[in-house]
């Protein structure tokens, strides 16, 4: 599923063509499940610029409106110079002026995304109801205490995972965090001290860095970005999906990471960093 360092990556790569006029439109018979609300028309709108909060992308479009697009579990917007005709190319837009990048396809084989067309009106009414971006400065120790306090009894990992909690922290990161925090992840939240939450913001902002540098992290026939490129985030990985721990083996111990499910997702640890 794309993360909040994939989602990043597609906004960081999709900037470049802007504006954009849409001057063409189509969906595919397919888009019923993807497109939740659709206030208006988008032909011969202009997106103007992308911002990202947590896994949701908003385009922010001229003369006025705004779309919602989340990527679900598998999907990408993809710029190319003719139409994509991918199978799994279910909404297109076309810009005739551009003689490069004129056409932006959002792709899914999956179809888990969520798709919103939103006037001004209706899109403040979901601004106000987005939480702290994990990335933002907001998002400091005090509000992670504030809301770990909240929930004392919730275990740490599956936690994470809370889009209402940390928007943007997915699977593969919410291991990573625990295991440069070096907390285990079956901790309890009203066991975490002051000094941890530090560890955990401090992981937050580690594990987000290094994964938006290397555009992303594919696994398995997993996330593409925006050039239909693989991301190389598997490089900072230090526990998820490995056999040993890699900070052990930058001290030159040899630690074979344990894997378990927590809430039904995998779950990787090394039995020496974390406590």
């Amino acid at each position: 599923m794309p993360e909040l360092p994939e989602v990043e990556t597609i906004k960081n790569q999709l900037i470049p063509i802007l504006p954009f006029k849409i001057e063409h439109v189509y969906f595919s018979p397919l888009t019923n499940r993807l497109v939740k609300q659709r206030d208006f028309d988008l032909k011969n709108h202009t997106i103007k610029n992308i911002l990202r909060h947590g896994k949701w992308l908003i385009f922010n479009l001229s003369p006025s409106g705004h779309i919602l697009s989340h990527l679900g579990m598998s999907g990408s917007w993809r710029t190319s110079h003719t139409p994509l005709k991918d199978k799994h190319g279910h909404i297109e837009f076309i810009d005739y002026t551009k003689k490069q990048n004129g056409v932006l396809t959002y792709v899914d084989p999956r179809r888990f995304g969520h798709f919103y067309i939103l006037s001004a009106e209706n899109f403040k009414i979901k601004e106000e109801q987005l939480p702290i971006d994990v990335s933002s400065s907001d998002f400091d120790e005090d509000h992670i205490a504030e809301i770990f306090f909240r929930y004392p009894n919730k275990i740490l990992k599956p936690f994470l995972l809370d889009q209402k909690a940390f928007p943007g922290v997915g699977n593969y990161m919410a291991s990573e965090i625990c295991a440069r925090s070096g907390i285990l992840p079956t901790r309890l939240i009203g066991e975490i001290s002051a000094d941890e939450i530090e560890k955990i913001k401090k992981s937050i902002g580690i594990v987000v860095s290094g994964a938006i540098e290397t555009k992303g992290t594919t696994f398995s026939g997993g996330y593409v970005d925006a050039n239909g490129s693989k991301g190389e985030g598997v490089k900072h990985l230090v526990v998820f999906y490995q056999n040993f721990c890699q900070m052990c083996l930058e001290r030159g111990k040899l630690t074979k990471v344990i894997k378990t499910t927590l809430a039904g997702r995998g779950t990787y640890h090394c039995p020496r960093c974390q406590k």
